[in-house]
């Protein structure tokens, strides 16, 4: 089966030694994505919706890349840094998927890799044939 790796180019894939995004035969699986502009800065900083809004942006590309779209999306696993303001979150995430449905998770943390991240989201995905 192929293996598809998909970058976005950010400096600490090699580093860390991850994807992306890996699409392996018709399944994709989306790495935990943050609010991360293309040029590095984290965007919405104090604002869970907008660094949602952001972080689903960025899973959006990563999905195109690997053929695939939000409609194949059939998990996705939210992470938030503070729990009393988890609402704003999930209503995007209602937005992008409010016929899709797919299975899904919503964990508190303590943190993430930069205090500025409130937010971090991955997805998996199946592709129909």
């Amino acid at each position: 089966m192929t293996r598809q790796l998909i970058s976005s180019g950010w400096r600490w894939e090699p580093v860390a030694g991850y994807s992306r995004a890996v699409r392996v035969g018709n399944m994709v699986f989306v790495s935990g994505t943050t609010a991360t502009a293309p040029d590095g800065s984290i965007v919405g900083v104090d604002d869970m919706h907008a660094q949602a809004v952001q972080a689903f942006a960025n899973i959006g590309r990563a999905l195109e890349q690997a053929g695939a779209s939000f409609a194949d999306v059939v998990r996705t696993r939210i992470f938030v840094t503070d729990m009393t303001k988890w609402e704003p979150v999930v209503r995007v995430h209602g937005e992008i998927f409010k016929d899709i449905r797919p299975a899904s998770t919503l964990v508190g943390v303590t943190g993430l890799v930069h205090p500025d991240m409130l937010v971090e989201i991955e997805v998996d995905a199946v592709i129909e044939a």
